[in-house]
């Protein structure tokens, strides 16, 4: 049996993973693993041996915000903060049909995995409640 690690946290920008990295060894965040991976690269029993994952994980604030909520890092979870950049007034505003919509591959290791709890969000537009929709349906 393998031994069950904290936290994976998912972030493909290098400087963010970096942070991650220094957040970690500063006992800021849960302790874990940081995969720069694409998050269509990440297969589900890669994440078997994780309490947490938090996907699209930036600079950490879910497992930061999770921590100060009284929520444990010994306590399961998904997190994910996917793209806005399809669902907001920054971006080209295409939603689904935005190669950066990656909802669906968050939502099949979501299905294959099916963690307990996860929480997740998007910006609060017309564009990210039809996102939302989606969310909900799936």
């Amino acid at each position: 049996m393998r031994k069950q690690m904290t936290a994976y946290y998912n972030e493909i920008d290098s400087n963010a993973a970096e942070w991650l990295r220094q957040l970690i060894k500063l006992g800021a965040i849960a302790p874990g693993d940081v995969d720069t991976r694409d998050i269509r690269d990440v297969t589900p029993d890669e994440l078997t041996a994780y309490t947490q994952c938090h996907f699209f994980a930036g600079i950490g604030v879910w497992s930061h915000a999770l921590r100060n909520a009284g929520w444990g890092d010994d306590r399961p979870v998904w997190t994910g903060s996917c793209p806005c950049q399809p669902f907001s007034a920054a971006g080209k505003r295409k939603g689904a049909d935005d190669d950066r919509d990656l909802w669906w591959a968050f939502f099949w290791l979501i299905s294959q995995c099916r963690p307990e709890t996860v929480f997740g969000e998007q910006v609060a537009s017309k564009d990210g409640l039809a996102w939302w929709d989606v969310v909900q349906t799936d």
